[in-house]
């Protein structure tokens, strides 16, 4: 797990709540650590949008959070895999909206894919840009950018992070669609005997 966390002085928490199992991973991995949690939901235009804003709002409720949505569609609709700069887009709004003068903004970023914006490299770059705009009292962390999905998968079974309400699928269809690769992965972890443990 990442080592970069959260000292004592940083009990407030904005999460980037997408609906999915990694950002409802994040929200639980926080609360449990005691902090303020809080949420944003960002509707990019993804097509997936309205299902996602569902299942954001069912785990908001869930854990008793408070959830916030931002509109920015852009000018057209964005296709499923990567996105360019969808990260960084997420992680700006964030530091925007960010009502607490110090504290932590919070991503399910996970390793185990070839997204430029899952990487060290990524996170270094825009913790540069936090750090020019409030002076290092804003924090960028991702506690399961050294984890893979399966152990992310793991950590919800064993914390009781509500899967059965996320929604992860790329082309906002019926989960799983078998098309991709959100909906792939899902398939694979399902499988998985439910008490696994991540090695």
């Amino acid at each position: 797990m990442n080592p970069n966390f959260a000292s004592n002085q940083d009990s407030e928490v904005l999460t980037l709540l997408s609906g999915g199992i990694d950002s409802a991973a994040c929200v639980a991995f926080f609360q449990n650590r005691g902090n303020n949690v809080s949420g944003i939901f960002v509707d990019y235009g993804q097509i997936s949008a309205a299902r996602e804003r569902k299942a954001a709002n069912e785990i908001s409720r869930h854990f008793g959070i408070k959830l916030n949505e931002i509109h920015c569609t852009g000018v057209s609709p964005k296709a499923d895999g990567c996105i360019r700069a969808r990260n960084a887009l997420l992680s700006c709004i964030a530091l925007m909206e960010a009502d607490f003068r110090s504290g932590i903004i919070a991503l399910g970023i996970h390793s185990g894919t070839d997204y430029w914006d899952c990487t060290e490299e990524f996170v270094a770059l825009l913790q540069q840009l936090f750090d020019g705009y409030a002076d290092g009292r804003l924090r960028l962390v991702l506690p399961f950018l050294d984890w893979n999905k399966r152990e992310i998968w793991n950590y919800c079974r064993q914390v009781n992070v509500p899967i059965e309400l996320t929604y992860s699928c790329e082309r906002g269809l019926d989960q799983p669609c078998h098309r991709c690769s959100s909906c792939r992965d899902l398939e694979v972890l399902r499988a998985l005997p439910i008490y696994a443990h991540s090695t």
